[in-house]
């Protein structure tokens, strides 16, 4: 019996010593299922996490691009002999002197050809998208061009007249009052285009004055079968020479900003004599002789 009892006794520390051990192993086991679970948990949870970093990622994306488009922006002084296109290409202005107008149109007024010293223009203002809306608009208009063609220059049918430059946009106009102006008033139309234009006779004649001429720089005076003539000021070169017979849409030179300017244009005028002083309206003059202006 004693000798049954010892056996007894090593089975059941055995027993216990195996209960501890299974516990022991139970719980070394359950250690790696816990950590399994929560592996498994983990690469559950991973898909839904993933879209919160790439929106993270894209908000941080638009946040640097906004901050790389507000430090590309600068703020430019005018000085004197600056002019928009001068500007725009110092500046490597993207869409040129037509952009750099867009964005500052306000603060420099409905003629581009005048810039002030002192004027401030931002440069790089506004993004591409802001002007994305109003691109469509001239396309939608197109169709419309021949009737509204107030701002651009096209060529007369068989009238015997053209306009002196295609493509331009109105600038200042005639008679506009300015102390600027000796006058007290502005003597012809300006055609807003950039230097190298190709300037054109309006009409056939005979040119009076080809050179220079003070406050117009290189300008052209022909006189025309009618006994009126056409005067083109701030020319950067000059193609024909005083005596020279022209026809009309021939080329006389192109445009530039010599002479009084604040920018590139064509100063154009119809007078009743070859001199300052005795002009007449040059768009009426035009639309008088079947020019669509």
């Amino acid at each position: 019996m004693p000798a049954k009892g010892k056996h007894r006794r090593p089975r059941s520390n055995s027993l216990a010593r195996g209960f501890a051990a299974a516990g022991a192993g139970g719980a070394a086991i359950a250690l790696p299922l816990i950590g399994a679970t929560g592996a498994h948990a983990a690469e559950k949870a991973a898909p839904s996490a993933t879209p919160v970093h790439a929106v993270t990622g894209s908000v941080t994306k638009q946040a640097a691009a906004q901050q790389t488009a507000a430090r590309t922006t600068t703020t430019y002084s005018v000085v004197s002999g600056d002019y928009l296109a001068k500007i725009a290409r110092e500046h490597q202005v993207s869409g040129g002197w037509h952009k750099l107008y867009a964005d500052n149109r306000q603060a420099v007024g409905d003629n581009p050809s005048i810039i002030h010293p002192g004027l401030k223009l931002t440069i790089g203002a506004k993004a591409p998208a802001k002007q994305a809306p109003a691109e469509p608009a001239p396309a939608k208009s197109a169709p419309a061009k021949p009737a509204t063609t107030a701002s651009k220059t096209e060529q007369s049918g068989d009238s015997g007249y053209t306009l002196p430059v295609e493509g331009a946009t109105l600038g200042t106009p005639y008679h506009q009052n300015g102390s600027m102006w000796s006058s007290g008033y502005h003597t012809g139309q300006d055609f807003v285009v950039p230097t190298g234009t190709t300037v054109k006779a309006v009409a056939a004649g005979t040119v009076v004055t080809a050179g220079w001429g003070g406050s117009y720089g290189n300008q052209v005076v022909i006189q025309h079968a009618d006994g009126k003539y056409s005067q083109y000021g701030h020319m950067s070169q000059l193609s024909v020479s005083a005596g020279q017979t022209v026809s009309e849409g021939q080329q006389i030179g192109v445009s530039g900003a010599t002479g009084n300017v604040t920018g590139p244009h064509l100063h154009f005028e119809i007078r009743t004599g070859p001199d300052y002083g005795s002009d007449i309206d040059p768009i009426a003059y035009l639309r008088d002789h079947g020019v669509t202006v």
